[in-house]
């Protein structure tokens, strides 16, 4: 194996968007299935316990790691054969999402522009099924290979296999630590239509004048908004939004629409509703609020941030104390988006 594969006693700091100041025992940056399969069966770390990250955008590090951390950045992008319905794109799990999102574009291959400026890479996307104004990977997902842990061997997965829900995937449950993804093939419609119900970016295309847009014209008002309302990473650490909008019965949004006629919400199938966790959480007092060196972003209180050398715990007890006063206010449990290590 090459001698300077696996790193000992690395930080962290440079490979999460919050910007926390950790410490990992073992590290490991993967470029091919082939240092991966030489990694994992290593004697030095094969016991260790073990986190997988990608961009580091959608981790919350609350102490040092003493295991082995393997960042994945396999890279790579090519077209495979195409279904009658759909362009089929393979993509390396190390490739930058936004950068393939707008890289597609300029092959004339749309159908993810809605998912424009999401940070991380794609490997991590089916992890999260990422979704933004009005659509989610999954309507775009055709499959993806993955290495299996125990197995020691690829594995294809169809959109089934992933069981995916609202920023939910079987990689989050069943499949966590046991599944590692190495690429992700994409699903893309020849009858490209866009999809602009979601209010935000209907109203950006509105007051850009743009009656019928393009995939690009919807590419550039969502980056405009998301722009609007999300800080920076390279100048203000965060993970974007931290919390899940939740869903709730349609018994209990009339119970709180009664008392927040305010409330902002959105029909589901089901009779179900989802709760803008943004407006409970500025609803609840706490946008801009600052804790030490965590806050809560003034202009969007669904993202937390970190002010200058925050802890992990620091930023914890922050989330915590949010999900808190939503609770005893509204009766509603905020669950984060990052996975918390």
């Amino acid at each position: 194996m090459d001698s300077h594969l696996l790193q000992t006693d690395v930080s962290l700091k440079p490979f999460n968007t919050f910007g926390v100041d950790v410490r990992a025992r073992c590290f490991a940056r993967i470029r091919s299935i082939e240092q991966l399969s030489m990694v994992l069966v290593d004697p030095r770390v094969r016991d260790l316990p073990r986190v997988v990250m990608g961009g580091g955008s959608n981790l919350l590090f609350t102490g040092d790691l003493d295991g082995l951390v393997l960042k994945i950045d396999i890279d790579g992008l090519r077209e495979l054969e195409p279904l009658p319905h759909a362009w089929r794109v393979q993509v390396g799990a190390g490739e930058n999402w936004h950068a393939t999102v707008q890289r597609l574009l300029d092959m004339g291959r749309p159908g993810v522009e809605n998912l424009a400026l999401i940070p991380g890479q794609c490997g991590a996307a089916p992890i999260q099924n990422i979704g933004a104004y009005g659509l989610e990977l999954a309507e775009r997902f055709d499959s993806l290979r993955a290495w299996d842990v125990e197995r020691g061997q690829v594995v294809s997965m169809s959109l089934t296999d992933c069981a995916f829900g609202y920023r939910d995937s079987a990689f989050k449950g069943a499949l966590a630590d046991q599944r590692i993804i190495l690429d992700v093939t994409l699903s893309l419609p020849r009858d490209w239509q866009p999809v602009t119900g979601y209010a935000d970016l209907a109203h950006e295309l509105a007051a850009r004048g743009v009656a019928t847009p393009t995939a690009h014209d919807v590419f550039e008002a969502v980056i405009a908004i998301r722009r609007r309302k999300l800080p920076d990473p390279a100048t203000l650490g965060n993970a974007g939004s931290f919390f899940k909008n939740p869903i709730v019965s349609r018994d209990k949004r009339g119970e709180l629409i009664a008392r927040f006629p305010s409330l902002v919400n959105y029909p589901l199938a089901g009779g179900r509703f989802k709760l803008a966790a943004g407006w409970l959480i500025d609803a609840a007092g706490l946008k801009g609020a600052t804790r030490g060196r965590a806050g809560v972003y003034e202009k969007q209180a669904l993202v937390l941030v970190n002010r200058g050398g925050a802890t992990g715990g620091e930023i914890l007890a922050l989330a915590r104390e949010i999900q808190t006063k939503v609770q005893e206010k509204f009766g509603v449990l905020l669950e984060p988006e990052p996975v918390i290590v």
